[in-house]
Order: structure tokens, then sequence, then C-alpha cells
């Protein structure tokens, strides 16, 4: 069944008074930023239930109930009345959230558990984070940019990239934390909302979601910590946590005491402190392990490093799917330029193939159309200043997998690369070009 508000967004009844609302809120927030919020649950009403419904992901698994978002929408109105009833009355009870498995992003092999919620538990989690970012957003500092409202992983590599190219030279700490989403504790973030939000029903909702469980192979589980990747409301939990634990201490404890000029870009649990001075890296490198264990974090203690990021003799280190290494312009100056990680590389090629076996048999047309729009993905978050070649490889990349999946579909019909130039004719794929560049003006 068709979304019944999608792409409505300007006629949906009411949608602006949600607008209104939060920023209301966030008014407030932003004028009394110790003042804690004790009644907040009355702002979510019908209206603000459609709103974030339509906010919803549509194309999402299904929960443990099987429900799909198109289920959901047969009785719409009904749904989301009874999960606001629920909401108010403390009624509601969150089902467990269904695991399942992905690879890891930049492994050959291993996997990252995330939890699929109902799409019910979907929608309410929508509603009460747009309470909670409306609240946040005012309170967290400028060095984080993972899942914030006109922020992006661009954003933070355009702000490292600032940082690092004055210094001409720097001493990176990159932090890995181990099972970041697994070991939030409870207890912590509790008092971590609290801080700003009092309100009975929002946070009792919270703690619903947060000893839900996990359904995996129909066996129930309850950790004592954690909140599952792939929940609505873990983005804004996550960087409730790492806003106390990491950011204002880094704002206000650890950069009064540097020597030299520090600065630090997050994007969600991937963060990098960047400093001039080595003797102040390695402090603080040294205070991290203590810092994060007080709060049931872990760093791990191989990947979490301090990098010499210089000129000459320097080291290269990854963030966000780049390599960032120093070059040299042609007029001779020193530049920092970013690649992409050959993990991603090899991964984005071999997703590239896998998808060009499995849809071999399929009209070339729609293989094409479909290829043009991963081409396009790809360059729209590759496609930075600096990386023309790592978007060559890619695209050359692809007419390969491409042919040679061609080429095994007909034994008989054999796609040889002059046959395949006649086809790419007909068909062709975008070329790469640079989507984001340090050159633009705003």
């Amino acid at each position: 069944m068709a979304d019944p508000l999608e792409g409505k967004t300007a006629e949906i009844p009411g949608s602006q008074s949600v607008s209104t609302k939060r920023q209301r809120i966030a008014d407030l927030a932003q004028q009394a930023p110790s003042m804690s919020f004790t009644s907040l649950h009355h702002h979510i009403d019908m209206t603000w239930m459609r709103e974030a419904y339509r906010q919803t992901r549509k194309s999402g698994a299904a929960g443990v109930d099987g429900q799909s978002a198109g289920e959901f929408a047969e009785q719409l109105e009904e749904n989301l009345q009874r999960l606001l009833e629920q909401l108010r009355s403390g009624q509601y009870r969150a089902p467990p959230v269904r695991r399942h498995f992905i690879p890891k992003a930049g492994k050959s092999n291993g996997l990252r558990p995330i939890g699929i919620p109902t799409f019910a538990d979907k929608v309410l989690q929508r509603a009460v984070s747009m309470v909670l970012e409306s609240i946040y957003e005012q309170d967290f500092l400028d060095c984080s940019y993972g899942f914030r409202t006109g922020r992006s992983a661009h954003h933070a590599l355009q702000s490292l990239w600032d940082g690092v190219m004055p210094m001409g030279g720097a001493y990176v700490v990159e932090l890995d934390i181990r099972q970041f989403f697994d070991n939030l504790q409870f207890g912590h973030l509790r008092d971590f909302l609290r801080q700003r939000v009092r309100d009975g029903v929002l946070l009792r909702a919270v703690g619903k979601w947060l000893n839900a469980g996990v359904m995996e192979e129909g066996q129930l589980h309850r950790p004592k910590a954690g909140s599952p990747q792939g929940g609505v409301i873990s983005p804004i939990l996550a960087n409730l946590y790492l806003h106390h634990v990491l950011d204002l201490w880094f704002e206000h404890e650890v950069r009064p005491r540097m020597r030299g000029k520090a600065f630090m870009v997050r994007y969600a649990d991937d963060a990098l402190l960047v400093f001039r001075r080595e003797d102040d890296a390695r402090r603080v490198l040294r205070a991290l392990p203590k810092r994060f264990a007080r709060y049931g974090l872990e760093l791990h203690p191989e990947k979490t490093k301090l990098v010499r990021f210089k000129p000459v003799g320097g080291e290269s280190f990854e963030f966000l799917g780049f390599t960032h290494v120093w070059s040299r312009s042609r007029r001779g100056r020193y530049y920092v330029k970013r690649r992409t990680a050959r993990s991603r590389l090899a991964r984005g090629v071999q997703s590239l193939s896998m998808w060009c076996r499995r849809n071999r048999h399929r009209p070339v047309r729609e293989q094409h159309a479909q290829l043009v729009l991963k081409l396009r993905g790809h360059y729209a978050y590759y496609g930075i200043t600096g990386n023309m070649e790592g978007l060559k490889r890619f695209y050359v990349a692809g007419k390969r997998v491409w042919r040679k999946w061609l080429d095994r579909r007909n034994r008989e019909r054999r796609m040889d690369w002059e046959t395949f130039t006649r086809l790419l004719a007909r068909y062709p794929l975008p070329k790469p070009r640079v989507v984001h560049s340090v050159y633009a003006t705003t």
C-alpha cells in the first residue's frame, strides 16, 4: 500500500505547528541552558505523531511482530492514536528488537549486530526523538557532526581540513571505542538525560526501550547495558552520552590546559583529537582510557593511537572512509589530500560485483539504470577535491565487473570488450566528478 503521507509534506495539516512547537522548545532550551524540562510530553499530539510517521523510513525490515510499514498505514490514524494513548498513560510496552548482522565497515570478515524495532516502535521513538533533538541541538558542541540536523560527514571532513591546514602538520589521536553502542551504561545515560529532561512520561519511554531486550533466533536477551544500533532513538542517546563523556571534557578541561592549539572532530563514535604539539597529544592519550573507563567504555589499545601527521616523514590516517595524507601541489605547496580508503574502495567494488552477479539476467536497460544510481551515489560521497584518482578507479572497476557478469550470462553470445564498448555508447555510465569542492564558495 502506498504511503498516504508520501510527498505531501506541505499539505500535512498542522505540519507547520509541529515546527513551531519544536522551535519554541529549542528557543527555551537555548535561553536557559541549565534548566530541566519537567513537562514535555504534552507537545506530542496527533499532529506530532503524523509528522513522526512521515519522517520514519518506510523501506526498513519488519521487527519481531512482522508488521510492515504498509500494513501499519492501512489503519494509520487508529495506530497513531493507540501509540499516543499508550505513551501518555504509561501502558506502552516496548517490544524487543530483532537482531540482525551486517558486515563491518572496512572488514573482509566480521559482523556488526544491529537491532530492528517494530515499525510502530520506530514511529514512537521518532516522536520522542523529535522532542529530545529540539533540546539537545542547543547543547551539543560544534565539534560533533553525526546524526545531527544540517550536519554531515562532509561537514566533519571539511572541519578537519580547515583545522589541520593552517597548522602545517599535527599530531592526531585516533579514537576507537570498543563496542560503543553495546556498552552505554543505563545509569549514566539516565543521569545525563535528567540534567535537561525530567518529564516522567518521556523518561519512562526511554527506559522501556533501553530494557526491551533483543530477540535472536527465538531467544530473548536482556542486556544490562547498550543501545542497539538501528533504533531510531539510539543516535540522539549516543550523541548525548559522548557529549558528556568526551565533548564537554575536551572543550572545558583539556583544551584550556594545552600548551598549543588543539581541536576535536567527532562523527557519532568516530573521533579525532588534533594537536599542534606532541607533548599535548601524549598527555591526553594517557588520560583517555581512565576517562572512558569512568563511564563504562573501553578504548581499543591498538587502534587508539597517536599519528604523526607531518608533511615530511609523517604518517597517514583514516577518517570517515578517507585516507588523509600530505601531498604537494603543482606549485610545490603542501596540502592535505583525501583519497578513498583502500578498504572502502575494495568493499564498494565487491558490492557492485555482487549486485551485477545477482542481476546479470535482468534486461540491460534495467541494469544500467541501477548502476547509474550506484555510481552517482559513490561520487556523491567520495567525490571531494583531490580524490579524482579514487573515483576513476571505481569507475573503471564498475565497467569491468559489469562486462564480466554480462559476459557470463550467455556462453553463446560473449561480451568481449569490443562488444561492451558499443554497449557503453548506448548505455553510458556516469563519469567521475568532484561533488564537494574545497574551493566552492558558500
